[in-house]
């Protein structure tokens, strides 16, 4: 496979299909006032989405150890299509959500496997800089995403939005002719387990949003069913093995940690700026887009430095950058926006500087057979992070708002600089037990 082509055809397309996921948060008032709505109806559009598109990723990752990527990358570019085209004629809230929810199971395929092919395929001297090039066009889609959704929004309606993945389908016959040709595996797909986990997952997810005592009830019944499950089936969806691993499940609670500080921070900046600063929506796309396109622009060189000094001086010096930024936020944050557009200058390079290096490390760590489960698990944990961040950020509003607005902002940054510091400390551990353990290996 020639990487140099196939990555960046593919981070064109992760930037596509990412962007989608954060153009509906700005459309949600038209929506509702289109479709007369209430807000709790009408923020399923985004939280529903955000369910499906974790368990479609995991789904798709972990599928890949069976199906060729290329087939399973045309499911999920037909998914893709038809609800695209479904969204684009909703005129009611049912067919507007079924065809969210659809969009999202073939949007998974996009992240999910462009992680594992460049894991599978990309020789480990490179691998930095295929992973820092889709990290690069993810950060990138985060910051565009409001302000593309507010244009498109403005001039064509929201249902324009459904439009815009129609533009990854002209990639599609250029990775079909590049990628690698793969033969099927021969082994049964748990499908018991895959649903096990997507209601574990998906219950727990809506029982924190909703404050639903039931909901976790299921949400911890499907686990411990699921857990049993995985530890009598021979080719289990979520094998145990990967959790046997003490490195790999040190860098699964940092890659949770790292997408709680993300997801909060796309979450609180907006609604800082617009409650603390009375900017709108225009203007705030304004000052978080410097922070998108910095990062952007430094992952492509993150990913020359990640391959020649290493991921530890990266995962090291990102978790110092994203401490000073919560510091600096609970701090003064009520200075002037620009403390926002800065810090988020810093924060977003350093976030994707930290993600990649991680992605690197989980691929170095893992033998080739569990790539794709290994891959597929950590973008899981990474999506519970961050739905579970803003369920968590919404709450923590909710619950001060008798506080004065700027102290609200200012005690939630706070609590999540112990995120940050935790997740540093778990790569120190994680550091000294690698360290021990080569150490054993050499001897």
């Amino acid at each position: 496979m020639n990487d140099k082509v196939v990555m960046p055809v593919w981070s064109i397309g992760t930037f596509l299909v990412l962007m989608n996921t954060t153009m509906f948060n700005v459309a949600i008032p038209s929506i509702i006032q289109e479709l007369h709505l209430t807000a709790g109806p009408g923020s399923w559009i985004v939280s529903g989405y955000s369910i499906v598109f974790a368990m479609s990723t995991m789904i798709f990752s972990r599928l890949s150890d069976y199906i060729p990527i290329r087939m399973l990358l045309s499911i999920g570019l037909g998914l893709l299509g038809i609800s695209s085209i479904l969204g684009y004629l909703a005129h009611h809230f049912d067919i507007l959500l079924a065809a969210r929810l659809m969009q999202a199971s073939g949007a998974g395929s996009v992240p999910g496997l462009g992680m594992v092919l460049a894991s599978r395929y990309v020789p480990y001297e490179r691998r930095g800089r295929a992973v820092s090039m889709i990290a690069s066009a993810a950060a990138l889609a985060f910051g565009l995403g409001p302000v593309a959704g507010g244009m498109i929004t403005e001039f064509f309606g929201w249902n324009g939005l459904f439009l815009v993945t129609c533009l990854v389908f002209p990639l599609a016959p250029i990775l079909w002719k590049l990628l690698p040709q793969e033969s099927g595996k021969a082994v049964r797909f748990d499908i018991l387990g895959a649903a096990l986990t997507a209601v574990a997952t998906g219950s727990l997810l809506v029982a924190v949003q909703q404050k639903s005592a039931w909901l976790l009830l299921i949400s911890m019944i499907s686990l411990m069913w699921s857990i049993r499950h995985f530890r009598r089936v021979k080719e289990p969806f979520l094998q145990p093995v990967l959790f046997r691993n003490s490195g790999y499940r040190k860098l699964l609670l940092i890659a949770f940690c790292a997408f709680v500080l993300n997801m909060s921070m796309l979450f609180l900046m907006p609604l800082a700026l617009a409650g603390i600063f009375q900017k709108e929506a225009a203007a705030i796309g304004t000052v978080l887009f410097p922070g998108a396109m910095l990062s952007a622009l430094l992952s492509r060189l993150f990913g020359h430095w990640i391959d020649r000094y290493g991921n530890t001086l990266f995962l090291l010096c990102g978790h110092v950058l994203l401490a000073v930024v919560m510091v600096v936020f609970s701090l003064f944050i009520h200075l002037s926006a620009f403390v926002i557009l800065a810090g988020y200058m810093i924060f977003a390079p350093s976030f994707s500087a930290v993600t990649s290096a991680l992605s690197n490390e989980v691929s170095r760590i893992l033998p080739k057979e569990l790539i794709g489960s290994g891959i597929g698990l950590t973008q899981l944990s990474q999506f519970i992070g961050g739905s579970f961040a803003v369920a968590v950020c919404g709450i923590l509003l909710v619950g001060q708002s008798n506080q004065p607005l700027i102290s609200v902002f200012q005690h939630i940054f706070l609590l999540l600089l112990p995120v940050v510091l935790g997740s540093l400390l778990m790569y120190i551990w994680y550091l000294k037990k690698e360290a021990g353990r080569q150490k054993r290996l050499s001897l």
